[in-house]
């Protein structure tokens, strides 16, 4: 008699989908804000689960934040400030008031990482995110010391900081735009 092989879900054979984790997302019965991160940017959601299909109600991309002053990235800062741009437009449609659950995917839960700055945006922008999370207020400020100490090797710099050199954003001066970009969304 042949043996006979159970092939899995497609997307969990390739490591796209941990159903475990999901399942336990799905349970809590909490609207999930979503965060994925690409080589280009950030895009967030917040999504309710659906027996047919996850709804998706809310939806902010870094891309957005071009129309601030602020270039789209995928790193710490621009996730703040996407974090705080979906809390926004939660807020627009009146879905600030409710509990949400943080759904990082398959991204590593490491502190300080992309997806638990994004949520720092997310909860300093109204939206009541169900967690534990304590992230390091200092993390902006450390940004600078590196910029200093960088601009002492101009080849590390100049590589380092080249997508915002060719915007014509003097790196030097993020700390200040961030803050700008910040209170522009804020009191939108």
């Amino acid at each position: 008699m042949a043996k006979i092989f159970k092939i899995g879900f497609k997307r969990k054979r390739t490591h796209v989908t941990n159903y475990k984790k999901r399942l336990s997302l799905v349970k809590s019965d909490l609207k999930r804000v979503v965060i994925r991160r690409s080589n280009k940017g950030i895009i967030s959601q917040i999504v309710k689960y659906s027996e047919i299909g996850d709804e998706v109600l809310v939806t902010a991309y870094s891309k957005e934040l071009l129309k601030y002053g602020w270039p789209s990235r995928s790193n710490r800062n621009t996730a703040f400030l996407t974090g705080l741009l979906l809390a926004k437009k939660a807020a627009s449609k009146k879905l600030e008031n409710e509990e949400y659950i943080l759904d990082i995917g398959l991204s590593a839960s490491v502190k300080n990482s992309t997806p638990f700055i994004f949520a720092q945006g997310c909860i300093e922008g109204g939206l009541k995110l169900r967690s534990g999370l304590s992230t390091d207020k200092s993390l902006f400020e450390k940004q600078n010391m590196y910029i200093n100490k960088l601009k002492e090797d101009k080849a590390a710099y100049e590589k380092a900081y080249s997508g915002y050199l060719k915007s014509k954003i003097n790196p030097e001066e993020l700390s200040s735009l961030f803050e700008k970009v910040k209170t522009k969304i804020l009191n939108e």
